[in-house]
């Protein structure tokens, strides 16, 4: 958070400056002091300033360029087109290798030893991780691991770089697709608590049914002991403790037992 903060007022003082003059030459200076500065890596706003563009065609339209390629573009991108721009100095050289690392990360979250030496201009391992770590981990534009026996550098996070205007319409999709996603998500989710819903309403049906059939049978047996004569204290046993559930289980079978097979009970 501290970081988009810090991007967030950078932004907005280089984009004030830039919006204060239509001079060329101190908008040059403006775009050099944005590239060289250590905490930047968002330029498009910037470039978005109407005096900015004005200075296409201009005896220091490189600049505009360059800005272009801080917005955009790679190390490699400046090694193919660097006849026809600035000079960089060594804060910016930095910087836009910095920003490459970033593009590398947006696509792929494994980074082979390889590829970034290819691609920074380091000519050997204990350079690229010195830079790895010294330039992109301590400066918080990445964070991962660097995997010395794999030769690799595992991404598990990276600042995102201005959206180029060609990615525009496949983010724009990638948008509709998730929030198309994220409907059908919810719409399950609510038929799952619809469900849920009605299952508890049904077991509560079940519950109160069940309570009302065993305050039935209770009505049923009391009824029962009346009609034979007997009371509450004719569910305890001799020893006057514990519960007639016994005795009225002997009731209940003889009962039903056959008048031959009955058992007689002594009388008191």
């Amino acid at each position: 958070m501290e970081m988009e903060k810090r991007q967030a007022d950078l932004i907005e003082q280089f984009t004030q400056q830039a919006e204060a003059t239509s001079d060329p030459r101190a908008l040059a200076s403006i775009i050099s002091d944005a590239t060289c500065h250590p905490s930047l890596f968002a330029f498009s706003e910037i470039l978005s300033v109407p005096n900015i563009s004005k200075l296409d065609g201009t005896q220091v339209s490189s600049s505009l360029d360059l800005l272009h390629l801080f917005a955009y573009g790679t190390w490699n991108d400046y090694k193919s087109s660097a006849g026809h721009l600035p000079s960089l100095l060594p804060n910016q050289a930095k910087k836009l290798k910095q920003l490459s690392v970033l593009t590398l990360a947006e696509t792929n979250k494994v980074l082979p030893y390889d590829k970034l030496m290819e691609e920074l201009d380091v000519s050997n391992v204990r350079e690229l991780e010195d830079f790895l770590i010294n330039e992109c981990m301590y400066s918080g534009i990445v964070r991962g691991k660097l995997d010395q026996l794999r030769r690799c550098f595992e991404v598990q996070f990276a600042a995102g770089r201005d959206i180029r205007p060609e990615q525009l319409n496949s983010m724009i999709q990638a948008l509709s697709s998730w929030l198309t996603t994220s409907d059908h998500m919810l719409q399950s989710i609510q038929e799952k608590i619809k469900w849920a819903d009605t299952m508890s309403e049904a077991s509560r049906k079940h519950k109160k049914e069940v309570e009302d059939r065993v305050e039935e049978v209770k009505k049923t047996l009391k009824a029962d002991m009346e009609i034979r004569g007997g009371g509450p204290e004719d569910f305890m046993t001799e020893s006057g403790g514990g519960s007639g559930l016994g005795s009225l289980m002997d009731l209940e079978e003889d009962r039903v037992r056959p008048k031959r097979y009955r058992r007689r009970h002594p009388i008191a």
